[in-house]
C-alpha cells in the first residue's frame, strides 16, 4: 500500500502545485495528476483489502471493486466519473481542459483523497 501511496501524494502535489500557477497553469495535466493519484489510491485500497489491482484506469471500475469492501464508497460514484475522462484522452489533442475544469478536478480528487485516506487509515 505505502508504494501506491507514495505515488498518489507525487500526483496529489504535482496536480495542487501546477493548479496554483496562474501563469502557463497547465490545466490539461492538473487534470491527469487528479486522475492519476484517485486512481492510485484506490488502488491501494484494494491492495489493502487484498485485491490486486487490475491494469485499468477506470475509476468508476475500480471504486465498484473497492466497494465490494465497503459499499459506503460509492458516494464517490460521481466524482470518479468526472475524472475518469483525464485517464488518456486529456494527453491528446481532442481533449483540453480549462482552468475551470482543472479547478473542479481538484475540488473532486481532494474529497476521494480524503474520504480514502480516512479508510486507509493514514
Amino acid at each position: 500500500m505505502d508504494e501506491w501511496v507514495e505515488k498518489a501524494e507525487a500526483d496529489y502535489k504535482a496536480a495542487i502545485t501546477l493548479n496554483r500557477r496562474r501563469r502557463d497553469p497547465l490545466p490539461d495535466i492538473v487534470c491527469f495528476h487528479c486522475q492519476q493519484c484517485a486512481e492510485k489510491y484506490l488502488k491501494a485500497y484494494l491492495v489493502v483489502h487484498g485485491t490486486a489491482p487490475p491494469l485499468i484506469h477506470d475509476l468508476q471500475a475500480l471504486l465498484n471493486l473497492a466497494s465490494a469492501h465497503d459499499a459506503s464508497l460509492m458516494v464517490l460514484d460521481p466524482l470518479a466519473g468526472l475524472l475518469n475522462r483525464y485517464a488518456v484522452a486529456i494527453r491528446y489533442p481532442s481533449l483540453t481542459a480549462t482552468p475551470a475544469d482543472a479547478n473542479n478536478a481538484v475540488v473532486a480528487l481532494r474529497r476521494i483523497r480524503t474520504v480514502l485516506r480516512r479508510k486507509l487509515g493514514l
